[in-house]
């Protein structure tokens, strides 16, 4: 079994990656679209991300009240700098909510299904789980974004 250390190092891991990317693309590049149908900026990818953390962890886990805009996370733009300032806030506050979270024990809200979450979730394990689930398969949708992006901007 992970510990919570083992954990916050390898979702440190995804969002540090997403976080350089955004840096690196810079605000007008990390709030661009690449020319593919459906593809949503680096920007909006990471605020979704910061969205799951404070909803699935400070919400379902640590029990704190949250609202949550869903859609618009991925249309969210603006400058870099504020976002990567939020993500590194959002951190701190995550690992903590990792530390103190019983995984075993059920989650504290029953998440909307619109939210587009696992089909099950049965304990805050499983719900910290789906939290890293969707930190690694977005760092890697953002790598192929800077990717196409770069070679666009070219």
């Amino acid at each position: 079994m992970l510990t919570p250390s083992d954990y916050t190092y390898f979702a440190d891991r995804a969002l540090d990656g997403m976080a350089g990317i955004v840096r690196e693309l810079g605000d007008e590049r990390a709030n661009r679209r690449p020319g593919v149908p459906g593809a949503n900026s680096p920007y909006a990818l990471l605020t979704h991300c910061l969205g799951v953390i404070e909803y699935w962890a400070g919400h379902l886990v640590a029990g704190r009240p949250a609202e949550r805009d869903r859609a618009a996370e991925f249309t969210a733009s603006g400058p870099v700098a504020p976002l990567l300032d939020r993500t590194r806030a959002i951190q701190t506050t995550f690992a903590e909510d990792v530390r103190k979270a019983d995984p075993a024990a059920p989650p504290r809200a029953v998440p909307p299904a619109e939210f587009e979450g696992p089909g099950r979730v049965h304990t805050q394990g499983a719900v910290l789980q789906h939290v890293f689930e969707e930190l690694a398969q977005h760092h890697g949708q953002m790598q192929v974004l800077r990717d196409v992006i770069l070679a666009e901007a070219a």
